[in-house]
């Protein structure tokens, strides 16, 4: 033991390396594989009603919320002959298991019946997003009116889901140049508690996609190569309404500033076009968004271009959702079922409405609506894991898509 003991004592040590920390040598560390997320299929919750007019070109676009009485409720765009469309609503259905399994149709919420609603021959309101909205006190719906002069983002309020005041047309102010208000504009989601604006007043938020004129996915589908994305004109934005002391009434939540652009396409299954899907919902994660993205089929032609459309997440910042945490790098959802494939429009999926399972005891459980090739509506699932898998960036300047 003693003549160990000498020994250790007398053997020279390495010296210890001086430089720093940041360029030494560190072993990998092995991190734990995070499976991508993707959303379940449940089924079809909702099917054109033969012999049902309002219905003869599809039900499709849910808007979805939850009622006073905890009943769910789906508010789905009806399509008569001319794609002509009204807003329905139906109670949903659930099966012994707490799933999904089909709707009660109870009526009209919404029809046209205003000049912005109103066109030549037809009309429509269309794609309805429905948040209740605390400040308020009120279910906030916002739809696209489509009128002679294009679509545009139109607000309806409820207290009951069940009866609905029209707002007007949502008014947007300039920015560096732009004005919102001479474009087409849909896909547009409110935030359901007030937000902090870029100013630190208090506010409601609303994210929106302006169309500016070539970013249309059939005219983006023209230019099949590579080509450098106008972040300024091919993005989803976030606009801020000021809701001042005394300022919680409707004809308050109608004019929009403080504009900041919120993420371009990046990818390959989204080159197109990306757009608003579903509202936000406060999450462990930050602020949960299904948005939707839009790229041409594999084989179609330069004379009839095909189009897929395909869901993706972001999560935003829970204190100020101007900044993505994190977005999918590949679609959640993308049409693969006959269901979606098959339909007025090949290849769709879009989603619209949200629900979380919390009545299940399951807060990280959500239920997706949403519409199938433009004829049906469909229900998938999607179980919101304790850890994220790496994201993608929210938009990048020199993107090439």
């Amino acid at each position: 033991m003693l003549r160990t003991a000498q020994m250790k004592r007398g053997t020279r040590r390495k010296p210890r390396s001086k430089s720093p920390p940041s360029q030494r040598a560190r072993s990998p560390r092995k991190e734990e594989a995070v499976p991508p997320l993707q959303l379940q299929r449940l089924g079809v919750v909702m099917e054109p009603e033969p012999g049902n007019p309002m219905e003869a070109e599809g039900v499709l676009n849910p808007g979805v919320a939850r009622g006073p009485d905890g009943h769910l409720y789906l508010f789905p765009r009806l399509v008569a002959r001319g794609n002509y469309s009204r807003i329905g609503i139906a109670r949903v259905r659930f099966d012994d298991n707490g799933d999904p399994m089909g709707v009660e149709r109870l009526g009209i919420a919404l029809e046209p019946a205003v000049d912005y609603e109103l066109r030549p021959g037809g009309g429509g309101c269309e794609d309805p997003r429905i948040t209740f909205i605390e400040p308020l006190q009120r279910y906030v719906m916002t739809y696209t009116a489509l009128s002679s002069r294009g679509p545009r983002i139109a607000l309806a309020l409820s207290k009951d889901l069940f009866h609905w005041e029209r707002a007007g047309l949502a008014a947007f102010r300039p920015c560096d140049g732009l004005d919102f208000n001479d474009v087409d504009d849909k896909d547009a989601l409110f935030f359901p508690v007030s937000i902090p604006s870029p100013h630190g007043k208090r506010a409601t938020a609303i994210l929106h996609r302006p169309l500016f004129p070539g970013t249309h996915p059939h005219q983006t589908a023209r230019h099949p190569e590579p080509r450098a994305v106008d972040i300024q004109r091919e993005s989803i934005w976030i606009s801020y309404c000021n809701m001042g002391i005394g300022q919680c009434e409707p004809h308050h939540l109608c004019d929009f500033g403080s504009h900041h652009r919120l993420a371009s396409p990046v990818k390959p299954w989204e080159r197109l076009k990306i757009g608003g899907g579903t509202p936000p919902i406060l999450t462990r994660h930050g602020w949960l968004v299904i948005y939707h993205g839009v790229c041409e089929v594999t084989g179609s032609s330069a004379r009839a271009r095909a189009l897929q459309y395909a869901a993706g997440i972001f999560i935003l910042s829970q204190r100020h959702p101007r900044f993505v945490r994190f977005r999918s790098r590949a679609p959640v959802l993308a049409p693969e079922s006959p269901e979606e494939r098959e339909g007025l429009v090949p290849n769709v999926v879009f989603p619209t409405g949200i629900d979380c399972r919390a009545d299940l005891g399951m807060p990280d459980r959500f239920d997706v609506y949403y519409g199938m090739a433009d004829t049906r509506i469909g229900v998938a699932r999607l179980d919101l894991p304790e850890r994220l898998p790496r994201g993608a960036r929210a938009h990048s300047p020199d993107a090439q898509v």
